[in-house]
């Protein structure tokens, strides 16, 4: 067995640096993976080098020395439905422009040779110049789970002003109204938008993208309606232009994922799950508009209560992490309370803290208020607008925690009593930073 990397690079094997990372170091981006391609090899070959076999479909290996992977070029064809449904071909007869071939877009089917030579059949390099994503051939359409992995592309790269060609977008509203894309498992398609809103708005290059794109891009290509429906309706119904100016309910959706992208990108690299489930709960605020009866708009007075099954019904069918939904089921159920605070008495205050839980969760309860934060701020001209209930609210919450059951216990009460004791101290501290906090009321103003 060869191991030595000498012998290893003796012996000659024709491989290529394949797929995101050509597609990056020619954009100059940080290149995150790296992925290579093997022709003109076959499977004992490769295991004779040392290189361990990790791919049961189709033959992807590790380097011995550098644990890298190198797959065997291949070729696919469509045996059955939705993006599992492949026959898979590899042989060291299958040439470098078959194996390109079967990749989703022209950006994504280039190779770089050990030498540096750019192998590039189907144009790919002239469409990242033109900041065109394009798919590669017709066969685009058999793999249904493209239209989102392109969706998430076309976010990714918004900022370097990307577009998808109105060719791609037309064989991806013929896989949305195929019918294959209820072929994806719940688990793909939670994936594709966990990646897309995760990828977002911070300082790093790595993560730069915009993920309200990858919904308009979704809503564009009629794949919307079919994956999440309860989402696609907001589109045409209006809100109060006094408090939307932008009206329509779907546009003031993606202006709020817009401004919790900006709130949470300042949050460490170790709370980025965080981020993703700000903006997954910023998507979920508005869901009970969806259903408000028509004869009722622009009003959706209850919004907020009949909002809660549906982000129970998304959060199910995608089998969204638990964490996630709590805090879209908060942030629907009490981002009215938020905007209002100023206005709710304090009773009210200490029974929704009660509901959110702040006393085991303060962390949990400033994702709530930046997801609150966002739905004001996303609004046509209220971006720079002030949001004193932040303020005013994280007072109250800092009040009312420092009360402990600690003090009761030492003046004799048990049980029921010292709930009582505290419940009435924490009302009577956050009345205090009420009255305190009245010159941050917009109304004081």
């Amino acid at each position: 067995m060869l191991t030595n990397n000498s012998e290893i690079k003796n012996s000659q094997l024709n491989t290529y640096l394949v797929g995101g990372a050509v597609r990056d170091k020619l954009l100059n981006r940080p290149i995150k993976d790296k992925d290579y391609l093997v022709v003109g090899a076959s499977v004992e070959q490769m295991k004779a080098l040392g290189y361990q076999q990790v791919g049961k479909d189709f033959p992807v290996f590790l380097h011995p020395k550098t644990k890298a992977e190198y797959a065997l070029a291949r070729t696919e064809r469509k045996q059955g439905q939705g993006y599992t449904g492949f026959s898979c071909y590899f042989a060291p007869d299958v040439t470098i422009e078959e194996d390109l071939k079967r990749r989703d877009l022209t950006v994504n089917a280039m190779a770089m040779h050990d030498n540096g030579e750019i192998i590039d059949p189907y144009n790919g390099q002239n469409d990242l110049n033109d900041r065109i994503l394009r798919h590669v051939s017709d066969a685009f359409v058999e793999d249904p789970l493209r239209v989102l992995r392109v969706a998430r592309f076309a976010a990714r790269y918004h900022k370097y002003g990307f577009t998808i060609a109105d060719e791609t977008l037309k064989l991806m509203q013929e896989i949305s109204a195929s019918g294959e894309l209820q072929s994806l498992t719940p688990e793909r398609v939670w994936q594709e938008m966990q990646l897309s809103l995760a990828d977002g708005g911070a300082s790093s290059d790595t993560h730069s993208g915009s993920p309200e794109v990858f919904f308009k891009v979704l809503k564009q290509c009629n794949a919307l309606k079919e994956l999440w429906p309860e989402l696609d309706v907001l589109w045409g119904i209006p809100n109060p232009a006094l408090w939307h100016p932008e009206i329509c309910s779907g546009i003031h959706t993606m202006m709020v994922l817009q401004q919790a992208v900006l709130l949470t990108q300042a949050l460490p690299v170790e709370q980025s799950d965080h981020k993703t489930a700000v903006r997954f709960a910023a998507l979920c605020h508005d869901l009970g508009k969806g259903i408000t009866p028509d004869k009722l708009w622009p009003s959706h007075k209850g919004h907020e209560k009949s909002g809660l099954p549906l982000v129970e019904k998304i959060c199910r069918q995608l089998k969204v992490p638990s964490h996630y939904k709590q805090l879209a089921l908060k942030v629907c159920e009490f981002h009215l309370h938020c905007h209002k605070a100023f206005e709710l008495k304090a009773s009210t205050l200490l029974k929704m803290f009660d509901q959110l839980d702040i006393w085991r969760k303060p962390d949990e309860f400033e994702l709530f208020l930046m997801a609150c934060k966002s739905d004001f701020l996303g609004r046509l001209g209220f971006d720079n607008r002030p949001y004193p209930q932040e303020q005013y609210l994280q007072a109250a919450v800092k009040a009312a925690r420092q009360v402990t059951a600690k003090a009761f216990v030492e003046q004799g009460l048990k049980g029921p009593a010292i709930k009582e004791a505290m419940a009435t101290a924490r009302l009577s501290a956050i009345v205090k930073v009420k009255a305190d906090s009245a010159h941050l009321s917009p109304t004081a103003h």
